[in-house]
C-alpha cells in the first residue's frame, strides 16, 4: 500500500512541473469573482469603428472590475473628453444567461464574456441598441499593459467569427489609454 501511496505521489510530482505556468481559458460557467480586479484595455473591435476610434462614444479604457455578492459586475472605466481623461463608473446586471450582462451606458448594452484564462486575459462582446441602430463590439482586456501576439492573434479571429474586418480593430497599447489617471 505504502508503495503504491509513494507511486502515486511520485507521478504527482512528476507531472507538476508540465502543467505549471499553464491557464485554462474558460468559456462558460464563469466565476464572475475571478473577474474582478486591475485590468487595461489592450484591443477594441467594432463594425462601426467609429465607435471605438479617437473621440469615438465607445472608446472607454478599463481600470478595474469590481464584482457584487449578487453576481453584477463594477467597472471604473476612463474616457477622454475634452483632451482630458474623465472617470466612469458602470454597473452591469447579470441576465441569466452563462456570462452575459446588461448595462445603459450611450444606449442599451448587452455583453458576454466570451473567453477569459482569469489570469492574463478576458475577452468581451457587447451589442449596443440606440435609437433604433444596433452596432457590435469586441473587447480585449490585460491584466498587464500590453498581451502576447498569440492572444492577439486569437481575438482578430474571434472578431472575424463576429463579422467584425480586422481593419476595424484598434490597438489601444499605441494610444492615449488614461493610463496616467489609474488609481486616482
Amino acid at each position: 500500500m505504502r508503495l503504491l501511496l509513494l507511486l502515486g505521489l511520485g507521478l504527482v510530482l512528476a507531472c507538476a512541473p508540465r502543467t505549471e505556468g499553464k491557464h485554462s481559458v474558460v468559456k462558460r460557467n464563469f466565476d464572475s469573482r475571478k473577474i474582478a480586479g486591475k485590468w487595461y484595455s489592450i484591443l477594441l473591435a467594432s463594425d462601426r469603428k467609429d465607435k471605438i476610434e479617437e473621440n469615438g462614444s465607445m472608446r472607454v479604457f478599463v481600470e478595474n472590475i469590481h464584482a457584487f455578492p449578487n453576481g453584477s459586475l463594477g467597472y471604473k472605466l476612463h474616457t477622454i473628453v475634452d483632451g482630458k481623461c474623465a472617470e466612469l463608473i458602470l454597473v452591469s446586471d447579470k441576465t441569466g444567461k452563462d456570462g452575459e450582462y446588461f448595462v445603459e451606458y450611450k444606449g442599451h448594452n448587452t455583453f458576454r464574456i466570451l473567453e477569459t484564462d482569469y489570469i492574463k486575459y478576458a475577452i468581451f462582446h457587447l451589442t449596443n441598441v440606440n435609437n433604433g441602430e444596433t452596432f457590435q463590439m469586441t473587447k480585449l482586456y490585460g491584466r498587464e499593459k500590453d498581451l502576447s501576439e498569440k492572444i492577439k492573434q486569437n481575438f482578430v479571429k474571434i472578431c472575424k467569427k463576429y463579422g467584425i474586418a480586422e481593419e476595424n480593430i484598434v490597438d489601444l497599447t499605441k494610444a492615449d489609454r488614461c493610463l496616467q489617471a489609474r488609481g486616482q
